[in-house]
């Protein structure tokens, strides 16, 4: 593993590597596109059909298949040269949103349309990170993939929020039409702005699933890896069980609609973890305070005991956040412990678990929610945060 450099990276250093500025740029429009889109496509569906199920099942299908699509898709990130896949997976987005757009589709039509989407959702975030640490060596790595994760959670707020706006002044479609245009900026980003590189790996003889399933294994195998992955994973997927409950504790404090402030405290923190961690923390300090920031995750989540009011819980909701730029030196151990021949499925099957760890999460929170008191729910989210936090000790600190 490759010791932390002493000197922190600059903004001016990462942004001054052109294909760098490309990848940002392509991860922007894709995420503000998609919520655009989904957004969209949500309201379309709730206005033909008059059913809350059939919009929440249109909002959910994109995501619904990311797992399915790490599991069997993951090895094409590093098979095929990221110019190549991402072109392809922006051109499907395209397609896909275009027919959208023009409408008259019976609901099973899009639900699978979406779903095709999203299995190579998560190949195209695989192929974009594997090239980070090949063009941000050092702690450039860090502060490129934190501000990945800032510009992700911004553009998702930006891209809902000129979503609601688009559908003040334009017509569902229309706002489809504005995601499309989007979408094939992006693919002639790829195109035209990323070099023709190589792909990271020989494409292999089996299948992509087969070969994707092997690299799983091996990474899951090794104690190394196996630690890092669970060390990424189970913090994050255990604390974000108290924004599953953020409605009811809401409800609770007899402030139903503040609910939105709790999950916008939450969104805060863990962009000011990111900022911090990456760009004011020296890199040999952030290495050691891994530990102390992934129990930091959990910890305030213990104060709900309490019945904090509002503005008390949406502080501890930041505080927690705060605690997930942890999940940077996470990051940068898991790629300098693999070989950049399946660096893109490490950094894949990294995603994927943590999106279905996080899936789980909510819904377990929400289950419990049923039996116990919104706020116990959250006291429990932190202690078994914590309890994660003392048996990954090794590889988080």
């Amino acid at each position: 593993m490759t010791a932390p450099s002493t000197t922190s990276a600059r903004y001016r250093d990462v942004f001054g590597v052109p294909e760098f500025r490309t990848l940002f740029s392509l991860q922007t429009l894709q995420v503000a596109g998609d919520s655009v889109r989904t957004i969209a496509l949500s309201v379309q569906t709730f206005e033909r059909t008059g059913s809350p199920v059939a919009a929440a099942l249109v909002f959910a299908a994109g995501m619904l298949p990311y797992v399915v699509g790490g599991a069997l898709l993951l090895s094409l990130a590093d098979r095929l040269p990221a110019r190549r896949l991402l072109t392809g997976y922006h051109l499907l987005r395209l397609a896909v949103t275009a027919v959208l757009a023009v409408g008259g589709l019976p609901l099973p039509l899009i639900m699978a349309l979406l779903v095709a989407v999203g299995l190579f959702a998560p190949v195209g975030s695989a192929s974009v990170q594997a090239r980070l640490p090949v063009l941000l060596p050092g702690d450039g790595y860090v502060l490129g993939r934190s501000l990945f994760t800032m510009t992700s959670a911004g553009a998702q707020i930006a891209g809902q929020a000129a979503g609601g706006l688009l559908l003040s002044v334009l017509t569902p479609a229309g706002a489809l039409w504005l995601a499309a245009a989007g979408a094939a900026l992006a693919a002639g980003l790829a195109r035209f702005r990323l070099p023709d590189a190589p792909a990271a790996a020989r494409p292999a003889s089996t299948g992509a699933a087969r070969a994707t399933w092997r690299t799983n294994r091996l990474l899951l195998g090794r104690r190394t890896t196996r630690g890092l992955l669970l060390a990424g994973w189970l913090p994050i997927s255990l604390s974000v069980g108290a924004e599953g409950v953020a409605v009811p504790y809401a409800g609770e404090l007899g402030r139903p609609d503040a609910a939105g402030l709790l999950l916008s405290a939450a969104a805060a923190g863990m962009f000011a973890g990111n900022l911090v961690a990456a760009r004011w923390i020296r890199p040999d300090l952030r290495e050691r305070l891994a530990l102390p920031l992934a129990a930091l995750t959990g910890a305030p989540l213990l104060l709900f005991a309490f019945g904090p009011g509002l503005p008390a819980a949406c502080a501890l909701m930041a505080a927690g956040t705060f605690g997930l730029g942890y999940e940077l030196v996470v990051q940068r151990r898991l790629v300098d412990a693999v070989p950049e021949e399946i660096r893109g499925q490490a950094v894949g099957l990294y995603g994927s678990g943590l999106m279905t760890g996080q899936a789980v999460g909510i819904g377990t929170a929400g289950a419990l929610g049923e039996a116990m008191a919104p706020g116990h729910v959250m006291v429990l989210c932190g202690a078994a945060t914590l309890i994660a936090c003392l048996f990954l000790r090794r590889p988080l600190r």
